[in-house]
């Protein structure tokens, strides 16, 4: 199993002669538009037309920066995989011409994939325009294959959930958690975790190792852009977690997961 960071929240999954995308997003936007919106700093660590053959797609939600219908349609030309998706997302995915879509509920596993994939539950929202707010689910996903298990935790604010995902679907191997995104926290703190709540969930999961993601790439809210990264260093020495068990992978970076 080896796991390789695109940028963001999108990240290779190599496993059992399978290749998984998660919210594959390529566009220079996360935007309704193209000529507005938090523009790309860093571009993807893996070039769209280097991809691996893709057999399946975990889309969490439909935020902008999760959910790059013009990366979706491409893929879907391409190479026709699979998207596995909370309820509520498929009509707008088969709106967009993506023709093979599932959708699932939390704790629910994909039957149309060639391995477990189990939703998890997040502490977040759904929108698109202002008129359909939370008219679909989002959530992570659960990735299990030779008993090894990775955790995608999609976007989500710091909650009971972490410990009832590490009870229901652990023990976890790797967790790929959100750090970034999450200023002002009077506004942000129920949908983006901050650096030390993703520790507290690190910790919850009881995760063998845990890898940031969903910072470093758009600059969606005022804390400077690598400042999630200095954050999450200061938490992880506050809390006595050693940080080769919960750091920061570059743009591109694979890791290799042991049996």
């Amino acid at each position: 199993m080896v796991v390789t960071f695109v940028g963001h929240a999108t990240f290779l999954v190599q496993v059992a002669g399978l290749n998984l995308l998660t919210d594959p997003v390529y566009a220079e936007r996360a935007s309704p538009v193209a000529f507005a919106g938090p523009r790309r700093v860093r571009a993807p660590g893996v070039r769209f037309d280097d991809l691996p053959t893709i057999a399946v797609v975990l889309l969490s939600h439909n935020h902008y920066d999760h959910c790059d219908l013009g990366t979706l349609r491409a893929l879907d030309r391409r190479y026709h995989p699979r998207v596995v998706t909370p309820i509520g997302n498929g009509g707008l995915l088969r709106s967009a011409g993506i023709g093979q879509v599932e959708e699932i509920d939390w704790w629910q596993q994909a039957r149309e994939v060639p391995l477990l994939i189990t939703l998890a539950p997040a502490q977040h929202f759904s929108s698109r325009n202002m008129f359909d707010r939370n008219r679909a689910l989002w959530g992570g996903f659960l990735i299990e294959v030779g008993g090894r298990r990775i955790l995608h935790a999609g976007d989500s604010g710091y909650g009971p959930h972490f410990r009832e995902i590490a009870r229901r679907l652990g023990p976890i191997d790797l967790a790929l958690l959100p750090i970034g995104a999450y200023e002002p926290r009077w506004f942000m703190k129920d949908i983006h975790m901050n650096p030390a709540e993703a520790v507290q969930a690190h910790l919850d999961l009881a995760a063998r190792q845990s890898i940031a993601m969903h910072f470093g790439t758009f600059q969606l809210t005022p804390e400077g852009i690598d400042e999630p990264v200095h954050a999450l260093a200061q938490a992880l020495r506050e809390r006595g977690v050693p940080a080769d068990r919960f750091r920061t992978m570059a743009v591109g970076e694979s890791v290799y997961i042991p049996r």
